[in-house]
């Protein structure tokens, strides 16, 4: 099928009590190994890419890639643009097709998150495509993203900010981060409960590689409907290329090694899936 938008994705996720997870792709052989995950277990899925990511490359690689494997796809794929951390990144993502755009102000003073998001999003509703947005700053680093040690989201700002903007789904800090943790991260799960009573809309996930499971489904349960998944993505599809090198130093044919890495990156996503409960439900 075509690309989707996140927007009918998400509101069917919540209503079902499930969310969808969300893979931050970097080749090819990563965007082979989420779409092929999502066809083994029936699962809608999400493809994202970060600005440093599209800086190697741009928009208009990745979302080709994406359109390959969505078109090829019996489920629901989007593409969605990650921590886009300014309005001309955000119409850049736009006018290249994706059909999902993640403005983060967060970093900035409510007021200017505000004032940031509201600009994005009159833009997309033009187009009907859905914005996620950011209170509270996920902490920890991860490529160009320092988000230093966070902050949580508080609950009445959340209803407020979700009013005056318009936005589609909103992305909490909940004691997550981003990067990899030093030890087992500790989830505020009651601020979440808080959050989700006085919100309305799909609430996302960030900072989830290393996070337990069972957390994350707890979290499916108490509201979340996007799981992002970045850095262990990366972790997987090395580990699959530094056992081709190790079982054969020799190996000079990137198809061998991609090929590895692709492998590991599906199994992860495969597992993530049934965390996030989406199996089954990408028809």
């Amino acid at each position: 099928m075509s690309l989707v938008t996140t927007k009918k994705m998400l509101l069917d996720a919540r209503e079902k009590g499930y969310a969808v997870g969300a893979f931050n792709v970097e080749n090819m052989e990563m965007v082979m190994a989420v779409v092929g995950a999502a066809e083994e277990l029936n699962s809608p899925v999400i493809m994202q890419t970060t600005p440093s990511t599209v800086k190697y490359a741009d928009f208009d690689y990745f979302y080709a890639n994406v359109k390959v494997a969505a078109d090829k796809a019996s489920v629901p794929v989007a593409i969605h643009l990650d921590h886009g951390n300014n309005f001309d990144l955000a119409m850049q993502a736009f006018r290249a097709g994706y059909t999902s755009i993640m403005i983060d102000g967060s970093h900035d003073g409510f007021e200017e998150n505000i004032a940031l998001t509201k600009s994005v999003v009159a833009v997309c509703k033009n187009g009907n495509i859905p914005v996620e947005a950011e209170l509270g700053k996920v902490g920890g680093k991860e490529d160009d993203l320092d988000g230093g040690d966070g902050g949580y989201t508080n609950p009445l700002e959340a209803k407020a900010f979700v009013e005056r903007t318009g936005v589609d789904s909103l992305a909490v800090a909940i004691g997550t981060a981003h990067g990899v943790y030093e030890g087992e991260p500790k989830l505020d799960l009651d601020r979440l409960s808080q959050i989700r009573e006085v919100v309305d809309i799909p609430l996302v996930l960030h900072g989830t590689s290393g996070v337990p499971d069972d957390v994350v489904t707890e979290c499916v349960n108490r509201g979340i409907c996007k799981v992002n998944y970045a850095t262990d993505l990366r972790i997987a599809f090395t580990k699959g290329v530094k056992k081709v090198f190790e079982e054969n130093a020799d190996t000079i044919d990137p198809k061998k090694y991609n090929a590895q890495g692709r492998e590991e990156v599906k199994a992860y996503v495969k597992e993530r899936m049934f965390a996030c409960k989406s199996v089954g439900q990408g028809r």
